[in-house]
């Protein structure tokens, strides 16, 4: 069973703390969610299950909504998403494109866990908590607690796609609030295979209806 409430307790990683063996370029289904500052109401509000976006709300909506056209080189697929009063839920797919084509087979980097799109089903963010969801296998990371990503600073990847979308999305929300802001940390899970993507899809749709036992329903 998916437990997105265990999911994302204090798991939420800086941009730079990267999983030491995975190239953010690769070819994956990455799910991210990113929460607003303090948690803050910004984007809305839950009404009879359903969210209701505000001016703010609505940006982040259009906004989302453009990753893939203005990164047609990067080979962006949106998936399911939903914007929640204080945080924003996406599975987001980089395809094959001339950033990752090139790179090395997964399984040389990585022992036995055989070629690399085998292991992009198998491997997730590391956490401080060990195991941090029930029913999701995390695979064993040399120093958790000291990630080093060997691939070093990139661009056209995960990383930079969430760093232009929340630097859009915040410049604009300011002209309407000016203390918005996003936390600076986010998180991301890599996902494993068909199974893993339903269940997140499927709790991506859900969101809004179980706003009342959400864990960032943190402000009434």
């Amino acid at each position: 069973m998916f437990k997105p409430m265990v999911l994302y307790r204090d798991t939420y990683r800086v941009e730079s703390a990267r999983l030491p063996n995975w190239d953010y370029r690769w070819e994956a289904k990455y799910f991210i969610t990113i929460v607003t500052q303090n948690s803050e109401h910004f984007f809305g509000k839950i009404v009879d299950g359903e969210m209701i976006l505000n001016d703010i709300g609505k940006i982040t909506n259009t906004e989302w909504g453009k990753t893939s056209d203005i990164r047609p080189d990067m080979n962006i697929t949106i998936h399911d998403f939903c914007i929640m009063p204080n945080h924003f839920h996406a599975i987001i797919e980089i395809g094959k494109n001339e950033y990752n084509k090139r790179v090395m087979d997964y399984g040389t980097n990585y022992g036995a866990m055989g070629d690399r799109r085998d292991a992009m089903h198998c491997v997730s963010t590391p956490n401080a908590t060990p195991n941090p969801t029930p029913g999701i296998a995390h695979d064993k990371i040399p120093n958790p607690r000291k990630p080093k990503n060997k691939f070093g600073p990139q661009s056209k990847n995960l990383g930079s796609i969430m760093r232009g979308f929340k630097s859009t999305v915040k410049i604009q929300a300011q002209i309407i609030n000016p203390d918005f802001e996003w936390q600076s940390r986010y998180h991301d899970h890599i996902i494993r295979n068909n199974s893993d993507y339903h269940r997140i899809k499927k709790y991506i749709i859900n969101n809004p209806k179980q706003w009342d036992d959400d864990k960032f329903n943190s402000i009434n």
